[in-house]
């Protein structure tokens, strides 16, 4: 064992300031664990050029934050993202195999980028290195559902993958919904252990407002903040934001501080309606507590099908905003059950639902949303 071995080896995606939650968190926690006297390498990519950064501890830990030179994904096709995702997964497996590291080092990894998994067990025979998988993203389930149509490749990439996740020494799932499917396909019980995210920042409910676009000043704002991806509702969302403009109130406006395929669709939907909207790229994460401090209410949407294949990580911020939660999805997701527990006014909307999305925004508008406390959550169904 060298004298700069690493008893807990993190690999991520995207680190810091390249955007992105799962990043996000692994800096967090791997400063946590690092503040506990461990010493921690984290391995992420960085669309800049690469360098490493090490960080001592009073606790005696230390932690090597390691960016590693990479291109961004190619979105164009399925095809190019699973490449991309091949090439980063090596890259990040060779460089983690390479760090020096203790007789009892882990070696934990996330959903991201896809398919790590398959490169992770590999790696652990390879090294002799305990196993976490920290499942952000199921893989390659969240691709059946969004293909919405199956076929025989991806069936036998499913099978390989359960193979493979029954490798694993130790898994930490973000709620419960995750665990009850890592139950349902033969995961024991006493390898999973709940480990959510917390907001990325901290978050207190008081912090003075970032400026606005034009469009909402004076105006309710109903904030969509983060990635709107594949994952997440659409239709119901425009369905219902166009009820509560053309047959009701009309106070909320949209601001969708957002990237993401369906951000487009959603954001041409609304162009086309000539329905009032705002449309900007994500802020820095120190703005982010300041961006959520805009808004009457906050918006979370996710499609029924990925209900345990991807949660939101924006539940955190916007619960611990204080502000009401609206949430387009299924009673089944961590969204609902987090929320029903924690926000300080709560609805939840099933999909297809646009009259009630709209009778939500109706009632709102005629409230006063002030900032509450958490306690005595209220729940509209």
């Amino acid at each position: 064992m060298t004298q700069n071995a690493f008893n807990l080896v993190y690999v991520v995606d995207w680190l810091p300031p390249e955007f992105g939650a799962v990043g996000q968190y692994a800096m967090l926690f791997a400063r946590e664990r690092a503040e506990r006297g461990e010493a921690v390498c984290l391995i992420g990519l960085s669309r800049g050029q690469g360098h490493t950064a090490t960080e001592s501890f009073a606790s005696g830990g230390r932690l090597e934050v390691r960016r590693l030179k990479f291109p961004p994904v190619n979105r164009a096709n399925w095809l190019g993202r699973l490449l991309w995702a091949m090439g980063a997964n090596w890259r990040l497996m060779c460089e983690a195999l390479r760090t020096p590291r203790t007789a009892a080092s882990e070696l934990l990894v996330t959903g991201s980028p896809p398919f790590m998994l398959w490169f992770a067990v590999p790696a652990k025979w390879f090294s002799g290195m305990r196993l976490c998988y920290r499942i952000t993203d199921f893989y390659p389930e969240v691709i059946l559902v969004a293909r919405e149509r199956r076929s025989l490749l991806l069936a036998l990439l499913t099978r390989l993958t359960w193979w493979l996740r029954r490798r694993v020494d130790r898994f930490e799932v973000l709620g419960e919904d995750q665990r009850t499917l890592l139950l349902r396909g033969g995961i024991s019980a006493q390898r999973i252990t709940l480990k959510r995210d917390p907001s990325p920042v901290v978050v207190s409910g008081d912090e003075t407002p970032a400026d606005m676009p034009a469009a909402l000043r004076g105006r309710r704002v109903l904030l969509y903040s983060g990635n709107y991806g594949v994952a997440h509702e659409v239709e119901t969302v425009f369905e219902g934001y166009r009820r509560h403009h053309r047959k009701g109130s009309g106070r909320f406006v949209l601001w969708l501080n957002a990237t993401g395929a369906n951000a487009d669709r959603l954001e041409a939907r609304l162009k086309a309606e000539g329905l009032a909207y705002a449309r900007t790229d994500p802020c820095p994460l120190e703005m982010l507590p300041h961006v959520l401090a805009c808004a009457d209410a906050h918006l979370i949407s996710l499609r029924p099908a990925f209900a345990g294949y991807v949660l939101p990580s924006k539940v955190y911020a916007c619960i611990a905003s204080r502000r009401p939660v609206l949430f387009v999805g299924p009673k089944d997701s961590d969204v609902h059950l987090l929320c029903a527990q924690q926000a300080s006014l709560y609805a939840r909307i099933d999909v297809g639902d646009g009259q009630g999305f709209a009778a939500v925004l109706d009632q709102w508008a005629q409230e006063d949303l002030c900032v509450t406390d958490h306690a005595g959550a209220r729940v509209k169904e």
